[in-house]
């Protein structure tokens, strides 16, 4: 039991320890360091809503457009930094998983904690848009601050989840199979697109492709974590009949996620030892 105690704790050591590591990295030898983690979001919702408002205006369900943009882009990022990242980890710490006994799942786990971090600090640049929107020298006030915000605890475990799965699959896969790192960009570029990050369900013309929207887990994510900032709760079911996020949806996306993930990464693992 004290052995077992003793391994849990070294697990969850290396993981705090690569965590940083991979923070520290993401902004090596930068002038201003982690507090890019706070302007990158900032900067990047500046011009995405100066290009997206003048493409695809401004309907957006009465969430003013840079909160719109920015809420979904962060959220939406949790997925796809992490497995991005995870991608090719394995196969990047080959050398040390050859020489010492480390678990190798740590490691796409590690990325997927790390890219947790970042959307913490994403979160406060959310917040820091939303109080400015809130001030009436912007002609408004735009954003109205509601208790509902603080239950994003409810999506993010789900979203970690579901990139922890796909995380898992991708860099056992990436071990035998190199092409998938074009592959998986393509396929990410697509997501994006098809996930209404810069547009909103209600302004497609087909009500067919809204309706499907229910089968994007990310729309489930995304749409989440906006309905909470309108101060509404997503849906507790899922129906198929109603393009409407439900937190059923996003622990049923997450839980087969992770399982697939799991499945395959254990299935792999002698032979991903065997090909490092």
């Amino acid at each position: 039991m004290a052995n077992k105690t003793g391994t849990i704790s070294q697990r969850i050591y290396l993981l705090r320890l690569l965590v940083r590591r991979n923070i520290k990295n993401q902004y090596y030898r930068s002038f201003i360091g982690v507090l890019w983690t706070v302007l990158n979001p900032l900067l990047n919702m500046v011009v995405m809503a100066f290009v997206f408002s003048a493409i695809f205006g401004r309907h957006t369900n009465g969430l003013d457009y840079p909160i719109y943009i920015l809420s979904g882009n962060i959220i939406f990022n949790i997925m796809r930094a992490s497995t991005s990242s995870s991608l090719t980890c394995l196969v990047g710490q080959s050398d040390m998983l050859q020489k010492t006994r480390v678990p190798i799942e740590i490691f796409p786990t590690a990325n997927v904690f790390s890219t947790l971090v970042t959307f913490c600090f994403s979160f406060i640049a959310l917040l820091i848009v939303a109080a400015f929107r809130a001030l009436p020298i912007f002609g408004g006030p735009h954003y109205t601050f509601t208790w509902q915000i603080v239950l994003v605890i409810l999506i993010v475990p789900a979203e970690a989840m579901f990139s922890l799965g796909i995380s898992y699959f991708l860099s056992a896969l990436y071990v035998f199979f190199r092409d998938i790192k074009h592959i998986y960009s393509v396929i990410l570029t697509l997501w994006t697109y098809l996930t209404p990050i810069f547009y909103s369900v209600e302004s497609l013309n087909s009500e067919l492709v809204a309706k499907m929207m229910v089968f994007n887990p990310m729309f489930h994510y995304v749409e989440g974590f906006r309905e909470l900032l309108r101060g509404n709760l997503p849906m507790l079911t899922f129906s198929i009949s109603s393009s409407e996020p439900s937190i059923f949806a996003m622990y049923i996306f997450g839980f087969a996620s992770l399982l697939i993930g799991l499945v395959f990464l254990e299935a792999m693992r002698n032979r991903i030892a065997a090909n490092l």
